[in-house]
């Protein structure tokens, strides 16, 4: 077991374990996992008393798996990135967020949302991908145009607005009066012209890509 994989529990220097540790072992070959997978579960079943949970604990490809919210590319050159289900987990807290909205003004909106990015990009600054916080930064202002289109409520309103905002007449009066809904509306161009990043980024909005990229020059 030493040879396949180095994984030293100091039971003996009284190291407290949490409730739930959980740790990835790589190897070069499936029969190799398959191999550690049973030494691993004997050590710690029977000798050292400890449960193994059976649906987290498989043997897969690292890029099926992931690791505190992490995973790996499956490239030749393997890069650290974001897991899939950890996006989607954000994406639920932002929802969360923007779904308290109603009564408040997009700033107050924003103002909630800072803190919770400013954190969740603080811990993972680590990502080597970084097409999912330009996506994620595109969803959260889409989302906040959503906001800002049910806000206008009425097709004059909406149509005014745009073209104080230097969109076209003929584009801001058929955007406005528009039958799809609030969502299909947000990534309108007429939308984008009249609410760009810059207009997010005057409101206090931060962007998760920009901030990863300062980390970056900090390290």
């Amino acid at each position: 077991m030493s040879r396949e994989a180095p994984v030293r529990i100091c039971e003996s220097m009284r190291v407290r374990l949490p409730c739930a540790t959980r740790r990835n072992v790589y190897v070069k070959s499936k029969e190799a996992g398959e191999r550690v997978m049973q030494s691993l579960k004997k050590r710690l079943e029977k000798d050292l008393k400890l449960k193994v949970n059976e649906e987290k604990s498989k043997v897969e490809r690292p890029w099926k798996r992931k690791f505190l919210g992490y995973t790996v590319t499956n490239e030749k050159k393997t890069r650290i990135k974001i897991a899939k289900k950890t996006i989607d987990r954000m994406k639920d807290k932002v929802r969360e967020i923007i779904g308290r909205s109603r009564g408040r003004s997009l700033k107050k909106t924003i103002e909630e949302l800072k803190p919770k990015l400013r954190g969740w990009i603080s811990y993972f600054r680590y990502t080597e991908v970084d097409n999912a916080l330009k996506e994620l930064d595109s969803w959260i202002r889409r989302k906040l145009r959503k906001i800002i289109w049910k806000q206008m409520k009425l097709p004059r309103k909406r149509a005014k607005e745009m073209i104080k905002r230097g969109v076209a007449e003929d584009m801001a009066r058929k955007t406005a009066g528009s039958h799809k809904g609030a969502w299909r509306n947000a990534m309108t161009k007429a939308m984008h012209i009249a609410f760009p990043v810059s207009f997010f980024e005057d409101m206090g909005l931060i962007s998760l890509f920009q901030q990863k990229q300062k980390f970056s020059v900090v390290s």
